[in-house]
């Protein structure tokens, strides 16, 4: 089963071959037959090129008339053989600024996406101070592991569709070298299994992880107001 662009191309390049003459009537049913059988069988194709096309000819005509696009055409092109030949050169119009329609959708969602909502949603400065409150409405259930997936999971995320870290972002990577150094521990295990080792259960090691959050920027803090003051 070829698309229907594929199938309107080889129309235009041997009309008589699918509909016996350049006519845009025998096109137009011959369009509609082709996709009506398909949506019979179950097969009616993902992003139908056709789609949007009447009301773009109806928009171009400036006509609210309830004719279809290839009356439409007929009327405003004449004769319906020259308004075959039309079809296409307005077909392809429309697919460029429907595709460019998309593009730039596409772009300004993913500009959204990084320029209001990430910067704007920083985990590491509204969920942390949440999930502190209520750990059970965010995790579950008081647990370090979870909270420490959570962050790992945010943090892919942002990577992946591109967004540049945050300024607390850049500052929590610091956190692990600094528990290691806090306990003393070369390994490489994370900062949660550090602190969970030394803790009783999970429920207590995201106590701890707070107090020690809290520690290590108040830590940052006095680094900042020293490295001014000197």
């Amino acid at each position: 089963m070829m698309n229907l662009s594929t199938l309107l191309q080889k129309i235009k390049e041997n009309p008589v071959m699918y509909i016996d003459k350049p006519s845009i009537t025998c096109l137009d049913f011959f369009v509609g037959g082709y996709l009506g059988q398909l949506s019979d069988l179950g097969l009616t194709p993902e992003g139908d090129p056709m789609e949007g096309f009447q009301e773009w000819i109806q928009e171009r005509a400036k006509t609210n008339l309830t004719q279809s696009w290839a009356g439409i055409l007929i009327f405003s092109c004449g004769s319906d053989r020259n308004a075959f030949y039309s079809f296409f050169e307005l077909f392809e119009k429309f697919l460029k600024q429907k595709n460019d329609s998309k593009r730039q959708e596409s772009e300004d969602i993913l500009r959204l996406h990084q320029d209001l909502r990430f910067p704007r949603f920083d985990i590491y400065k509204e969920i942390l101070g949440a999930i502190k409150k209520r750990p059970g409405m965010y995790l579950g259930t008081s647990s370090i592991t979870r909270l420490d997936m959570c962050l790992r999971g945010y943090s892919l995320a942002r990577r992946e569709v591109g967004v540049p870290p945050t300024e607390p972002e850049k500052e929590f990577e610091g956190f692990q070298l600094w528990v290691q150094e806090k306990y003393g521990i070369n390994s490489g295990q994370s900062w949660s299994k550090i602190i969970l080792f030394y803790s009783v259960d999970e429920h207590e090691a995201l106590q701890k992880f707070f107090e020690l959050f809290e520690e290590y920027l108040n830590r940052n803090k006095s680094l900042e107001v020293d490295e001014n003051n000197s």
